[in-house]
């Protein structure tokens, strides 16, 4: 692919900064060799971390941990017992195959493109990013199945439209990832962190209970916040970057449209309204499966299958969309299209296989805890006060992203630590809670230890051979900072404002 350039002089300091970043990046291996060679460094790193019998007390089990070589006996052993569990246990990997039976079936047989074209195509230009960027925050809905499901999209949409389509997998994908700490509903997310923050408050006071909903409105409002935010960095900064889009793929003419393409969508539109009508029944029954033994939602077995329920959805909506259209002539066709689909991630499990090694024996090593525990203890020993402790402890948060990404075990790692210290400084819980969320929400994005990483990757690579880790980064990277600044600031005005985080949340716990 060919990029349009901009003379540098006519260019901002940021742009040259972010072309720079880009340019580096793209100069280390291929990201599969990468990979190989992170492995082989966390091999030799802990080597010397066991030669001084490194070890730390992880915080919430109160487990010694000590530093674990692979380069030993021990090591060897769980590097060839665990290769092929560390490949297909990595979960994206199911993830992204399963998502890609639904989503590549609808793909394939034309539905999404059809349906692109008689809606957002038509929609106003200026609020097509913005979209873009409040259903990507809103995807949190479907957890991690947003990281696949939105990107994707989005580039098409920017295809379609003439835009550059990495602007919008960019938009896409800085969303998606923004929005497990952004949403206007209540979701699992929210249930699973105050679970683990009740858990670490007990250790000061047994009373507290921190709900799913103590950080509800901060949620709310992050939403709003950030798809503004997110809408103007992708049209001011990163469009602009990239120029026009000059690929092959723009040479080809668009597609026409199918026969009875606009009758397939009305009978797809049908369909999936009536698999929603369906799965509604199914959950407001008496006694239904589908919800907890409260008969409550958050958690409940339809949050925990949310991922095979959209799979039968973008099924659904797809065969009746082919049968209407000639796409599907029969049930050999559906197959046709999903093995199709599946083949066009040839490339991105090729790259799984390293990626899903490096990351297990970052884990299995240790040394991302002791790493953590240790800057945790560092941050407690300055004796930073007031709002500055909080501000320190969410920059803190934000750099251990690169060696931790899972926003569960972090939290379950950092929760007995700093909950109880801030709750001794006055502070609530739940605000503790909402610090962690923006810090980790703000920068999964630019990690290569993010599992979802090497997925984008791949998808970019559909418009642009030669996109790199550099290309990513340099595309993440505005996303990242616009939106740790934004929620900084939100932070500080909840803070001093006196707004509540959630019902009846303030910053300030009393004992």
């Amino acid at each position: 692919m060919e990029r349009s350039t901009v003379k540098s002089e006519k260019q901002g300091f940021f742009i040259r900064f972010l072309n720079g970043v880009e340019k580096v990046g793209n100069r280390l291996p291929d990201p599969f060799m990468l990979f190989v060679y992170l492995a082989i460094a966390v091999m030799v790193a802990s080597f010397i971390f066991a030669q001084f019998n490194a070890s730390v007390i992880h915080p919430g089990t109160g487990e010694k941990l000590e530093i674990k070589s692979l380069i030993s006996g021990e090591g060897l052993q769980y590097i060839l017992s665990s290769m092929i569990t560390n490949f297909t246990g990595f979960a994206p990997l199911g993830l992204v195959l399963a998502m890609m039976l639904g989503i590549g079936l609808a793909e394939k047989v034309g539905l999404l493109e059809t349906a692109i074209k008689k809606t957002v195509l038509k929609a106003p230009k200026k609020l097509v990013t913005y979209a873009i960027v409040f259903t990507g925050i809103m995807g949190n809905l479907a957890s991690d199945a947003a990281m696949i499901l939105i990107p994707p999209l989005a580039a098409m949409v920017f295809y379609k439209l003439g835009r550059h389509p990495l602007a919008g997998l960019a938009a896409g994908f800085a969303s998606a990832g923004a929005g497990f700490t952004a949403n206007l509903l209540v979701v699992g997310t929210d249930a699973l962190l105050a679970g683990i923050t009740t858990e670490a408050a007990k250790i000061i006071d047994e009373t507290v209970i921190v709900t799913p909903v103590d950080n509800w409105y901060f949620n709310i409002a992050s939403v709003f916040v950030l798809t503004i935010v997110g809408g103007l960095i992708t049209d001011k900064i990163i469009e602009p970057k990239l120029g026009k889009f000059t690929g092959e793929a723009v040479l080809k003419a668009m597609d026409e449209d199918l026969p009875n393409a606009g009758k397939g969508l009305r009978n797809a539109g049908l369909a999936g309204l009536g698999y929603i009508a369906l799965l509604l029944l199914v959950i407001f029954w008496p006694n239904s499966p589908l919800r907890n033994e409260d008969g409550g939602m958050i958690p409940s077995p339809f949050l925990t299958g949310i991922v095979p329920i959209i799979i039968f959805f973008f099924v659904t909506i797809g065969v009746a969309y082919g049968l209407t259209t000639g796409t599907i002539k029969s049930t050999k066709d559906v197959a046709k299209h999903m093995n199709t689909s599946i083949r066009d991630l040839s490339g991105y499990i090729v790259l799984i296989f390293a990626a899903s090694q490096f990351i297990s024996y970052f884990n299995w090593s240790n040394i991302g805890t002791w790493i953590a525990v240790n800057g945790a203890e560092w941050l407690n020993e300055i004796n930073l006060t007031g709002m500055w402790v909080i501000i320190g402890y969410i920059l803190f948060t934000a750099m251990l992203n690169f060696l931790i990404t899972s926003g569960s075990a972090k939290w379950a790692m950092e929760a007995p630590v700093f909950v109880p210290l801030f709750m001794q400084l006055g502070y609530h819980p739940a605000f503790t809670q909402v610090a962690y969320r923006i810090a980790d929400s703000s920068t999964n994005i630019i990690t290569p230890l993010n599992a979802y990483f090497v997925v984008i990757l791949s998808f970019m690579r559909e418009y642009d051979k030669k996109a790199g880790i550099g290309t990513l980064i340099s595309l993440m990277l505005p996303y990242s900072i616009a939106f740790l600044v934004s929620w900084i600031l939100m932070i500080l005005v909840f803070f001093y404002a006196g707004i509540p985080f959630g019902p009846g949340v303030t910053p300030f716990y009393t004992p």
